[in-house]
């Protein structure tokens, strides 16, 4: 096995290790006579009281510290590399994959595909287990780690192969037996491919999946994301309203079931299903507490309740405003529905909702998320935008003002001449947005499911 070098990049101020003259650049050598493979058994062993750290510093010293401290107080260090080890790249070849729907030129990172199970843990990614090996399950059940996000697809072993092109991608039940066994807490995924892993598939998933209750808590079932730049690859098709109501019919006669055996609705579908089949969300409590949440799982069923409680909560006023949201096709017409109940009660407030058209990936990709800059300002350019423009933070990547396609905001600023508002996706910061230009802090990146692929790799 390789050993890795943990750098230490950052101490925090006023923290243990910065008491104790620890660097950044020193190196982390050991805790408690014990090597660190990775950031599972740093933090499985710096949580008792009573440490020996083992630190080399950038001058070559090794310096042995002991340590008293609280039960599972932070040392106050972070490392270089997240994972505290390199980045397990993915071993398959899903028919679904987004990643290799992406047109070429874009930013590296975009194309990197992951599928390691610590970032399950650490990023709530789905992963397929297929990278995964006996000794990465001994230490999750070691550290009783959970919950572990679980890319399904089907529970028939020559399809799941069939589906990843991976030909050991039929194997991994005998691993998720040992992780119920263990009493890991587990979510599950399916991406559903029309033609292939539905129908009676589906059904015969459900059926399998729902005996790993009640440590498989949750399942969700989304639709698989096509992009226009399918050239070569598997030949999907997108599914209809039918398709959807069908899927819809199966998955609630299941939840009935499973929830009178169980007190769980187990098994959920994302919210464009029910879009397609024009049916309206399930109540709040179908969704067992929103286990499902970002795949997009009763997303704007809790947006519609966050926005009700939080005009509620404000005192009326007459502030007059004009502003405009862009958003994805998918979101846009809840997202009118709610600021017409904002409206209600703020009624100098004006605001007009566009569905911003993803020219760029192609029509079928509806989601927020996915929506580059280009597309942002080349449909809004002649519109009337009002004072402002506001934004979700799924536009964004992650902690920076840049869209997909590595446009600023403040380019799409000068470009559209308006100012741009990145606004959380809960639904009290959005009225609070919309309302009193009150933007909460710490984005909270909560957006529709779009597969990217069977581990939602890339980095966006």
């Amino acid at each position: 096995m390789k050993k890795n070098k943990h750098i230490i990049k950052t101490v925090q101020p006023g923290s243990i290790a910065e008491e104790l003259e620890i660097e950044p650049g020193d190196e982390l050598i050991s805790v408690n006579d014990q090597e660190i493979e990775d950031v599972f058994d740093y933090h499985y062993l710096v949580n008792d009281d009573y440490l020996t750290v083992l630190i080399r510093k950038t001058n070559g010293e090794e310096w042995e510290l002991e340590i008293e401290k609280d039960y599972e107080e932070d040392l106050g260090i972070e490392f270089d590399n997240g994972l505290m080890d390199e980045y397990r790249s993915c071993r398959n070849n899903c028919i679904f994959c987004f990643i290799d729907q992406m047109p070429p030129g874009m930013r590296e990172t975009l194309y990197f595909k992951d599928d390691d199970s610590r970032l399950s843990f650490l990023q709530g990614n789905y992963v397929t287990l297929t990278n995964m090996s006996d000794h990465d399950i001994d230490r999750i059940i070691k550290y009783h780690l959970g919950p572990i996000n679980i890319s399904f697809q089907t529970t028939n072993p020559e399809l799941r192969c069939k589906m990843l092109h991976n030909r050991f991608a039929g194997d991994i039940f005998p691993k998720v037996q040992r992780l119920y066994e263990a009493g890991i807490e587990m979510n599950g995924q399916i991406v559903l491919c029309k033609g292939v892993n539905d129908g009676e598939e589906l059904e015969r998933s459900i059926r399998d999946l729902s005996q790993y209750l009640p440590h498989l808590r949750s399942v969700s079932i989304v639709p698989v994301g096509l992009s226009k730049y399918r050239d070569g690859l598997y030949p999907l098709e997108p599914f209809t309203k039918e398709d959807a109501e069908n899927v819809l019919e199966r998955v609630h006669r299941w939840q009935k079931k499973l929830y009178a055996a169980y007190g769980l609705h187990f098994i959920h579908c994302s919210d464009e299903w029910y879009i397609l089949a024009e049916q309206p969300m399930p109540p709040e409590e179908q969704y067992d507490g929103y286990l499902q949440l970002e795949n997009g799982v009763g997303m704007l069923r809790l947006l519609n309740t966050e926005v009700q409680e939080a005009v509620q909560a404000m005192e009326r006023n007459d502030t007059v405003r004009h502003f405009s949201v862009a958003t994805g096709k998918l979101a846009a017409p809840y997202i009118e529905k709610n600021l017409s109940y904002v409206q209600e009660k703020f009624p100098n407030i004006q605001g007009t909702v566009y569905a911003i058209r993803n020219d760029f990936f192609g029509p079928m990709i509806t989601v927020s998320g996915l929506i580059t800059g280009q597309d942002l300002i080349a449909q809004l350019k002649d519109q009337e935008l009002g004072e402002r423009l506001l934004i979700p933070c799924n536009m964004l990547r992650a902690g920076e003002n840049v869209f997909l396609d590595d446009i600023t905001v403040e380019e799409a600023e000068e470009a559209l001449q308006i100012k741009i508002t990145v606004v959380n996706e809960d639904g009290a910061s959005f009225v609070h947005a919309v309302v009193d230009d009150t933007i909460l802090e710490n984005h909270k990146r909560r957006q529709i499911y779009e597969q990217a692929d069977c581990s939602n790799c890339g980095t966006t």
